[in-house]
């Protein structure tokens, strides 16, 4: 298992960026493929985004495409999150996860502890 902390959330207006980043410990960074999950107050956690170890293939869903960039740099042992024309409906606390190339949360056995972030309108 590797050890996750995020940062990089914070308050932004509609329309903004935000970029936010994974920092993981451990040697085995690059055997993991990574993902980016949020969760808003009242729902469950979902699915936003997902790089493969290698950072060869990314996945992302669909209220995100086109908005949002997932990243790696297997060197610095750190998954990014490009978070473009942020949306009110984008608010919640995002968290990375690593595990296999997936877009389910069970694939993800290591998460980190969090980020909040809040677009307002």
């Amino acid at each position: 298992q590797v050890q996750l902390v995020e940062s990089g959330g914070g308050l932004v207006q509609a329309g903004g960026s935000l970029r936010l980043s994974c920092a993981a410990s451990g040697r085995t960074f690059s055997r993991y493929a990574m993902g980016w999950f949020r969760q808003a107050p009242g729902k469950e956690r979902e699915f936003v985004a997902a790089i493969n170890w290698s950072g060869g293939s990314t996945d992302y869903a669909e209220s995100v495409k086109g908005r949002f960039t997932i990243s790696r740099d297997n060197a610095k042992n750190t998954v990014y999150l490009q978070m473009n024309s942020l949306k009110p409906e984008d608010t919640a606390v995002y968290y990375c996860a690593a595990g296999a190339f997936s877009t389910v949360a069970g694939d993800f056995g290591s998460w980190g502890q969090g980020t909040q972030v809040t677009v307002s309108s």
